[in-house]
């Protein structure tokens, strides 16, 4: 038997239940001995069947040998002693006992098929299930779940289906429920939306039934345990080393920043990165709706929103924690994306002696980003002079960065833009760097050219004020990387 599971969160008793460890049927575990042990198949809605399940019997009888053991393993678990031992020695006892679980439910089980059994019950049992397998997985940037057993990634800038499927709809809403539980979040029939955050830092999204019709469904935007560097946004030709500079020294300068981007253009990945610059003796306090900004800083205070309760009440907005922030003594302020009033206090913030502040916003153009935040704020009902209103944009705002996602998968800086000032109504913008599209290549990715455009940016003087000195050079106007 196994040494030490007197002490095992499986209590003084034998591992596998009072008495004896349980004996193999005659036969193995069939199929149909376990089958009303599995959770009933959900009724297909009306509209649209959900996908067939799998009918190869090798495939069936795996999944209920499966189930089987992980009931076996649960059923015997004492949660007070969980709460009590080392997680990693936890893990270890378990792989024992479900190891000697397998020998003996299923001894014609070769080495792969055990190691594999055994994985996945340790990943239902400590992790987040058949999803597990794609977390770990570095090279996935996004996972699309459009119910159970519909699962796309993008993987190297590509998107494809994935092998990896669940039970059923229930065993879905139990891996959805167990992420937005540990975050302090719910989602149910009458909260079915919920945003929140893995434990690496990847945000998480999820939508279910009634509001999805086939099903739950989960979107998954990755971040590795280790944030990009410059030196690897430089190598995979995000922007070039000119470019590069340039950013470096109006974050050294404390000009504030506006990221502009579409959905999964990079713009939290240029923010991070970003962020490396900024003096590690300055306090910088962020606000996100789901924390996922990595900065490196010690002296960083993270705030997150907080959506109402099951009454409607105990909601903490972005604007509340704006607010709040102002009066925490802060050097920088980093909203993780602007989205509604907070933006009109996140501008009257740089313009009162927060300079260097920091955020995001979905637009396609530099252009479109100051008409996006202006229209943000008119929508939430702050009803300010137009021309009032550009006049703030223009004296916070000093530069926009523009970050898109090209055909095929690359993702790159494709403008930066000063905010000059205002002339009449409008505010005006001067183009020092961008990417000019040529085509695409015969795999379908697209291919073009850094240019710099000769224009010499008005707040030179503020970067050499801040000790930080850029040759003249660097703006002649030329090609500056084809890639």
């Amino acid at each position: 038997m196994l040494r030490g599971l007197s002490r095992s969160p499986f209590g003084p008793r034998s591992p596998f239940g009072p008495g004896a460890a349980p004996q193999p049927s005659e036969a193995g575990p069939p199929a149909e001995a376990a089958a009303p042990a599995a959770p009933a198949a959900p009724t297909p809605p009306p509209r649209r069947a959900e996908p067939a399940k799998e009918t190869d019997p090798a495939v069936i009888q795996y999944e209920t040998l499966k189930r089987h053991i992980h009931m076996q393993l649960v059923d015997r678990l004492d949660m007070n002693r969980v709460g009590e031992m080392d997680p990693k020695t936890l893990r270890d006892e378990i792989r024992q006992i479900v190891e000697h679980l397998c020998d003996t439910e299923n001894p014609l089980l070769n080495r792969n098929e055990r190691q594999r059994l055994v994985n996945e019950i340790l990943d239902e049992t400590f992790g987040f299930g058949p999803l597990e397998l794609l977390l770990k997985d570095d090279k996935i940037g996004d996972i699309m779940i459009n119910g159970p057993r519909k699962i796309f990634i993008e993987k190297e800038g590509r998107i494809q289906k994935s092998e990896v499927v669940f039970r059923d709809s229930e065993h879905l809403l139990q891996i959805i429920d167990r992420i937005v539980s540990r975050v302090g979040r719910r989602v149910d029939e009458t909260s079915p939306m919920v945003d929140a955050r893995l434990p690496n830092g990847s945000r998480f999204n999820a939508i279910i039934p009634p509001l999805a019709l086939d099903g739950p469904v989960v979107t998954i935007r990755m971040f590795g345990s280790r944030p990009l560097s410059k030196d690897d946004l430089l190598r995979f030709k995000a922007f070039t080393p000119e470019m590069l500079a340039l950013m470096e020294g109006a974050m050294k300068a404390r000009l504030n920043i506006v990221i502009s981007g579409g959905t999964g253009s990079g713009k939290t990945t240029l923010l991070n990165t970003l962020s490396s610059f900024i003096q590690p003796d300055h306090r910088v306090i962020t606000i996100e709706d789901a924390a996922e900004l990595q900065l490196q800083q010690d002296h960083v205070v993270r705030l997150e929103t907080r959506p109402a309760n099951i009454e409607g009440r105990g909601a903490i907005t972005a604007t509340d924690l704006v607010k709040n922030a102002l009066r925490m003594r802060p050097d920088r302020i980093i909203i993780g994306e602007c989205r509604g009033a907070e933006t009109l206090d996140m501008v009257q913030a740089m313009n009162t002696g927060h300079e260097g502040s920091m955020t995001t916003v979905h637009a396609n153009t530099p252009r479109d980003a100051m008409c996006r935040l202006e229209t943000m704020i008119s929508m939430a009902g702050l009803e300010l002079p137009i021309r009032a209103l550009r006049a703030q944009f223009a004296s916070a705002i000093d530069l926009i960065i523009q970050a898109s996602r090209l055909q095929g998968g690359p993702r790159k800086v494709t403008s930066i833009s000063e905010v000059v000032g205002m002339e009449g109504d409008t505010i005006i913008m001067q183009e020092i760097f961008g990417f000019r599209q040529l085509g695409v290549d015969q795999n379908g990715r697209a291919h073009g050219e850094f240019v710099a455009s000769g224009i010499r940016p008005t707040f030179m003087e503020r970067l050499e004020s801040a000790g930080f000195h850029l040759s003249p050079d660097i703006f002649r106007q030329r090609v500056l990387l084809k890639d």
